[in-house]
């Protein structure tokens, strides 16, 4: 595909969609931004600032078209903190670092390894993610009146019925604007976007952090912006993941990584926090016929107008609404079918999914309910490779030479097996074991080999291994201890 073509497709393939779609999700950003900002301790203006410069700058440098990036509740939370005891302006300065941190790690091609977090922790993350997008929507409804109940019920109905009749303009865009025009026009007691806090007036400005260029600042902002840069990725690129297999579409992860990096650079720098992909967002996005990244790029110009030109009328916009198309979008989210499988998939798998699920939904941290399924899924893993490393032997009698066969893995988890599957009675005159199924990974392989040779040797026997695949014959002949003698070249391959 050509330069031109690539553009085209990215851009403008489907315009009018991307339009509708970018128009939806800006009007469900600004109380995200407003809440997340109240949430890290600042005013309204540094959320809603972050979510434009974010959101319109990865609409040109992010690895994934219609993926929507902005002010997050993940990233605010671990703001807390450093704004309480420092102030806003260490939050500036540790916003850039966070950027900086990502471009390295983009530039250093580490995204790609978001493929090693499994399905099942995917699944898990997904899940998890619904479940806290719904219970962020309960302070809305505790304690409301009737009137707020009625018409969180007639947007979920207008979002559901709508698309049977058209979908020629998104469903949770007309359920917005039906349900603002209900509420002025009949005056009903429900609360509003201008509840949530002020929004700015101005344009956002160019404005260095006002730090000192210490030892002591970088003390204070590191580790933040390490947690910040880390979490962020993480949100990010699994979110890219979803977002590929709902649109079954490929993204580039390290693009996204330098991607993210750029955007928490320049949105510090114009008044804003640090930010990252937002599930919810995107998802309503790629819902309402998002797309491209023009619907991206309109999500933060038209987030912008919104604000500035029509904050009069977007402060009148009922907060029910816009929690009818969150609950939409955590309804939509979760996978339902992952319940239903629960019986059929492996026990190891469901306990990763279930395990990433309840730790971040107990927690309210995306990174330590994933690491926990990443850690999960690798021990399960390891302890079902471990399991495959099967040894065969039988003795020659005649000869007295004891022959061995090795299959498998031969590694730190399977090392014991492997030097308990041997026989060490009978006195055999040579044992012969042939490697040439198997592989051995590490030092503690490695050592597991010598002490069968070893211990073989003090019976007087001879030992010959022979059939290793060269790596392993690499591996043996570098840290191995037993006498290289008895691994004659011709035997070994």
């Amino acid at each position: 595909m050509t330069f031109v073509e690539r553009l085209r497709h990215d851009w403008l393939a489907n315009p009018r969609s991307d339009l509708l779609a970018g128009t939806v999700v800006a009007l469900a950003l600004i109380p995200e931004a407003i809440a997340f900002s109240i949430i890290a301790g600042v005013d309204p203006a540094v959320g809603l600032y972050a979510s434009f410069v974010i959101a319109v700058t990865i609409a040109f440098v992010g690895g994934r078209p219609a993926m929507i990036s902005a002010a997050t509740g993940a990233m605010a939370l671990l703001m807390v903190g450093l704004v309480r005891e420092h102030g806003l302006e260490y939050l500036f300065a540790a916003s850039l670092l966070t950027g900086l941190i990502q471009i390295a790690v983009g530039l250093l091609k580490l995204g790609r390894y978001i493929k090693f977090v499994s399905r099942s922790v995917m699944t898990g993350f997904v899940n998890s993610l619904a479940i806290l997008i719904f219970l962020a929507q309960l302070p809305e409804l505790i304690g409301a009146n009737w009137q707020t109940y009625a018409m969180v019920g007639g947007g979920l109905a207008i979002i559901y019925l709508v698309p049977r009749l058209t979908k020629a303009v998104p469903s949770p865009l007309i359920a917005i604007v039906v349900l603002s025009a209900i509420a002025y026009f009949t005056q009903l007691d429900v609360r509003t976007v201008g509840d949530m806090g002020r929004m700015p007036s101005a344009l956002p400005v160019f404005h260095l952090p006002a730090v000192p260029l210490t030892w002591e600042t970088l003390a204070i902002i590191g580790p933040v912006a390490a947690t910040l840069a880390f979490v962020g990725l993480l949100e990010s690129l699994l979110t890219a993941n979803l977002i590929d297999d709902l649109t079954d579409t490929p993204s580039d992860k390290d693009r996204e990584t330098r991607g993210q990096g750029i955007a928490n650079v320049l949105a510090p720098l114009f008044g804003g926090m640090a930010g990252c992909a937002m599930i919810g967002q995107s998802i309503i996005n790629v819902k309402s016929g998002g797309r491209g990244r023009l619907s991206t790029l309109w999500a933060g110009g038209f987030l912008l107008f919104l604000i500035l030109v029509l904050q009069e009328w977007v402060a009148r916009i009922p907060m029910a609404a816009l929690v009818a198309v969150m609950i939409m979008v955590s309804i939509g989210t979760f996978d339902w079918n992952s319940i239903l499988r629960l019986r059929k998939t492996p026990v190891a798998s469901s306990v990763v999914m279930l395990a990433t699920t309840m730790t971040v939904v107990a927690t309210h941290d995306l990174s330590k309910g994933v690491v926990l399924g990443v850690v999960l899924s690798a021990i399960f893993f390891v302890r079902k490779v471990s399991k495959l490393l099967v040894v065969e032997g039988q003795m020659d009698e005649l000869d007295k030479v004891r022959r061995y066969a090795v299959r498998g893995q031969l590694f730190f988890a399977s090392a014991d097996l492997f030097a308990a599957e041997f026989e060490f009675h009978g006195h055999p005159k040579r044992v012969e074991i042939d490697m040439t199924e198997a592989h051995i990974w590490d030092l503690t392989g490695v050592a597991a080999v010598d002490k069968v040779v070893f211990r073989y040797r003090r019976q007087g026997a001879e030992v010959v291994l022979k059939g290793m695949n060269e790596a392993s014959e690499t591996l043996i002949g570098k840290v191995g201890q037993h006498d290289k003698s008895h691994l004659p070249q011709a035997a070994s391959h």
